[in-house]
């Protein structure tokens, strides 16, 4: 992660200082591309550090970035470009200052984490030190080049997302939920800025609406942690990743609900606290998905925990890139009201995923090849 990181905090500024079209959309390729490092291996980092009976506060916390960030992201950037001292370039520059503190902290206070690396480490100073050549681990001839990134690194993730019906289902549904939290930076300028006439910085605050939800959500997460962990001491000590469910279907609801009430109170003449405890459910309902997905899929591939959210993380991107440009033109032609309904409906639609997977989970485990037989 710490190169791809670095690199990312480069092509932030290259962004700042770019003269023309062209190079704003090469460096936000470049800076898409090694941002994604982080956000495709943070949650297996999280499983290498954290025990099953801790992990799902640390990843509670930690959705609360990944989550608050698209929520916090367009007030910053719309006070800097209505600040006339600053402007659109400063959102690269503390983008890539932030970046850097980050890569720094991380490169001095966080030490390797990957249970199989430790255990190659560990074999190579045994054999070292006793001059016992039965110390070994598999790992040590593990091959990294080009071959080898591409047919297991690139491709399991690829191969999970289309051949594992559990990595599919949690793919598509953490994806869509993942898009409408993106589709937000399109729809609600429409309903703030255009329909109300506030400028950029007020029109912007209703995304606090949706952090409010989404740091509302994390006592839930924490709680079931707690009942996670008598679950699974009833389980003789066994990982039990439907037991990660219940706020996943509690947020299912409050985003349908959140959905449909935004829609249909966003315009004039109904006041503007309406769509923005609106806000707040959908922020609420998102955290709570997207999380125990998280918490779900680690549950039940460990070793391969990163290629399953890698996965998830891969098809989320191509939604969260695509489904905001659809945000205008259905608006255009339909209204708020009845374009946000269809999203909604959408969501209603998959409203049974949670429930079925807390009925049937157990059996899906079954069918897979790469879970873990104990999972």
């Amino acid at each position: 992660m710490l190169p791809a990181v670095f690199c990312l905090a480069l092509f932030s500024i290259g962004t700042g200082v770019s003269t023309n079209a062209a190079s704003v959309f090469v460096t936000r390729f470049f800076a898409g591309f090694f941002g994604s490092a982080p956000i495709s291996n943070v949650t297996a980092a999280l499983g290498d550090i954290w025990s099953k009976e801790t992990r799902g506060t640390a990843i509670s916390l930690y959705a609360v970035a990944v989550n608050g960030g698209p929520a916090l992201g367009p007030v910053i950037g719309a006070a800097l470009l209505l600040n006339p001292h600053m402007g659109w370039r400063w959102t690269a520059y503390i983008h890539a200052i932030w970046v850097f503190v980050i890569f720094t902290l991380t490169f001095f206070c966080l030490p390797e984490v990957y249970p199989l690396v430790l255990l190659k480490r560990k074999a190579q100073r045994l054999r070292k030190d006793t001059n016992d050549s039965r110390f070994y681990h598999p790992h040590e001839h593990l091959k990294l080049d080009v071959k080898s990134v591409v047919t297991k690194q690139l491709a399991r993730p690829l191969r999970m997302l289309f051949t594992e019906p559990i990595v599919t289902c949690i793919a598509f549904y953490a994806s869509f939920v993942y898009g409408v939290m993106y589709l937000t930076l399109e729809v609600f300028p429409i309903a703030f800025q255009q329909s109300r006439g506030w400028n950029h910085l007020v029109g912007s605050l209703p995304f606090l609406g949706l952090l409010i939800g989404v740091i509302s959500s994390v006592g839930l997460n924490i709680w079931n942690q707690h009942r996670y962990n008598r679950i699974s001491s009833e389980a003789n000590g066994k990982a039990v990743p439907e037991a990660r469910l219940p706020p996943m279907a509690f947020g299912a609801v409050f985003f349908v609900v959140g959905l449909f009430w935004f829609a249909w109170t966003a315009e004039p003449p109904h006041h503007w606290i309406l769509p923005c405890l609106a806000a707040v459910f959908i922020g609420i309902g998102f955290n709570c998905i997207f999380q125990q997905c998280l918490n779900f899929l680690i549950d039940v591939y460990k070793i391969y925990a990163a290629s399953s959210t890698a996965a998830v993380t891969f098809l989320r991107s191509l939604l969260a890139a695509g489904l905001p440009l659809t945000a205008k033109p259905m608006i255009r032609a339909l209204g708020i009201g009845p374009a946000v309904s269809i999203v909604g409906a959408v969501a209603a639609v998959l409203l049974p995923v949670p429930f079925l997977f807390m009925k049937y989970g157990p059996k899906l485990r079954g069918l897979s090849k790469l879970a873990p037989e104990d999972s």
